[in-house]
Parts: C-alpha cells; sequence; structure tokens
C-alpha cells in the first residue's frame, strides 16, 4: 500500500500565507506549463534546521543554471517561519520550496521582466528510525533528460521510474546508464567495495546532493576512502554493501536488488553503512 500523504494547513505563495484550498497560481505560470521551475527540500530535526545554508545554496545554483533571477537566501527567515507555524518548533519536519520563473505567454525561450512565483511550506516528516530500514530495489534504465544537475520542477521521468518500483511493491528504482549506476528516483547511490566506497561523479548526469556531500564529509573523518567513480552493474558481484542517501531518506542501506524479474544482488556486509548511520544519527539528533 502506497503511503498516505496530507495537504499542508497552508502555505507562502508571493508573499502571502493562505489555506492550502485558497492558494491558486496562473494557468499560465511557466512551472504548470512547462516545468520551468526549481525546488528543494529542506529537513528540520526537533524543529531545528539542519544543511539549511547548502540547500539554499543548491537552489540558488538551480536557479542561475536556468537564468532565474532570485535571491534563494531570501528565503531563509520564511523557510523558518513556514516551521513555526505548522507548529513543528520541537519535531522532525521539512520544508518545501518553489520558484517558478513565473506567469507569461507561452514561450518555448525564456519571457522578459517577468515575476517570479513563490510557493513554500512546511510538513511533518518521520525521520526517526532509518537506521532499522533495509530497503528491497528495483533497476531501471534512466530515461531521463541530461540535466540531472538541476533540480527542476519538471520530475515525469522520475515519477515514472518511482511508480514503477512502488506499484510492484519495492522501494526505490535505481537507474544506469550504458550499464553504469548514475542515481536513485530520489536519493544518491553509494557502494562499498574492498572497503572502499565509491559514488557517480558530480556531473550533468545526477543531482549533487545535500545529504550525499555531507555523508562523503562523513567518510573523511571516518578515514573511509572514497572515490566518486561510476559502479558498472557488472561489478555488482564485488560489491559488499549499498546504501542509499537523501534529505528524508537519509542513509539506508540496501537489501537486495531486482533487475528484469532477477535478483542480481544481495548485500553481504553493513559496517560501514552502519558506522555512517550512526555518525549521522548523532550529528542530527544532537540537542
Amino acid at each position: 500500500m502506497k503511503p498516505q500523504k496530507y495537504f499542508p494547513d497552508e502555505v507562502y505563495l508571493n508573499g502571502k500565507w493562505l489555506k492550502h484550498d485558497e492558494a491558486c497560481v496562473s494557468v499560465f505560470d511557466r512551472a504548470f506549463m512547462l516545468g520551468d521551475g526549481i525546488y528543494e527540500v529542506t529537513p528540520f530535526y526537533y524543529g531545528k534546521a539542519f544543511l539549511l545554508e547548502a540547500h539554499l545554496n543548491r537552489l540558488q545554483t538551480c536557479l542561475n543554471k536556468i537564468q532565474i533571477d532570485f535571491d534563494a537566501f531570501s528565503l531563509k527567515p520564511t523557510v523558518k517561519e513556514a516551521i513555526s507555524r505548522a507548529g513543528l518548533g520541537n519535531k522532525d519536519a521539512a520544508v518545501y520550496i518553489q520558484v517558478s520563473r513565473g506567469v507569461a505567454p507561452r514561450t518555448h525561450y525564456y519571457p522578459e521582466k517577468v515575476k517570479t512565483t513563490i510557493l513554500l511550506y512546511a510538513f511533518p516528516v518521520t525521520l526517526e528510525g532509518f537506521e532499522n530500514k533495509n530497503w528491497d530495489v528495483l533497476v531501471s534504465e534512466d530515461k531521463r533528460w541530461h540535466r540531472c544537475d538541476i533540480k527542476s520542477t519538471a520530475l515525469l521521468a522520475n515519477v515514472m521510474a518511482n511508480e514503477e518500483a512502488v506499484s510492484r511493491g519495492f522501494n526505490e528504482n535505481l537507474l544506469i546508464r550504458k550499464g553504469y549506476f548514475t542515481e536513485g528516483s530520489h536519493t544518491s547511490i553509494f557502494f562499498v567495495k574492498y572497503g572502499m566506497v565509491f559514488t557517480h561523479p558530480a556531473n550533468n548526469d545526477i543531482l549533487e546532493g545535500i545529504t550525499r556531500n555531507f555523508v562523503i564529509e562523513l567518510c573523511a573523518e571516518l578515514d573511509i576512502e572514497v572515490k566518486e567513480k561510476a559502479v558498472h552493474v557488472d561489478e555488482l558481484v564485488e560489491i559488499d554493501e549499498i546504501f542509499l542517501t537523501g534529505t528524508t531518506t537519509q542513509i539506508v542501506p540496501v537489501n537486495t536488488i531486482t533487475r528484469v524479474e532477477k535478483r542480481v544482488y544481495t548485500a553481504k556486509k553493513d559496517q560501514i553503512t552502519r558506522r555512517l548511520q550512526k555518525v549521522f544519527f548523532e550529528r542530527t539528533r544532537a540537542k
């Protein structure tokens, strides 16, 4: 059964706080018509922001890449206000941020002098217990566009990949291009082989995950060698551990991988994953 989701009580839209069913945008908003917008999700542990600066920086970087003129860091007070207004000041939560290019007659080029559309809201999430999860995942061809480094609102390919996995009883869909793993439909992938950690280089084929980067830093602190190198599906026979990371996923080990109705991987170890989970838990739950 798919997890039940709920609308937030209120959202921030273009400078106003509104009930979610009263918040409306034009049918000519470019995010609605063309997916011409950027989004971000940032977590809060016990109501305390975690890596907020990094999330806002990624939002700014992506906005710059598609030439939307907006200061992402101007939303910092609103992000924190959203948590307070939602009554999540001492709970686990996340804030969704979306910046659309705005409302304009439909064109395939960027219109000039358009006012951005800003949407933002807080919602509760279950962040506790990630260290007790083990995921069974699917593998599919990566059919997305070639600028996965841009966190665009145009997520149909990711949605299709995730739907394929969830509808078949899997937790996630790991994507491959020309036989090499890129990332999951909503996660980053790490492989452990011969005591070293491998993950795809931060290029156009993946989104440079905030949690991904934090885990790479943790590896350096723990003297765990990391190589940013793509792993081929044929290398799975040599892989001891696989774990996935993400803003709300945090760090979750992969138990099995299925490809074309055949199980192609079963976890052999979990030592490095557990070490990283322990430190991640300590950092996020520190009072």
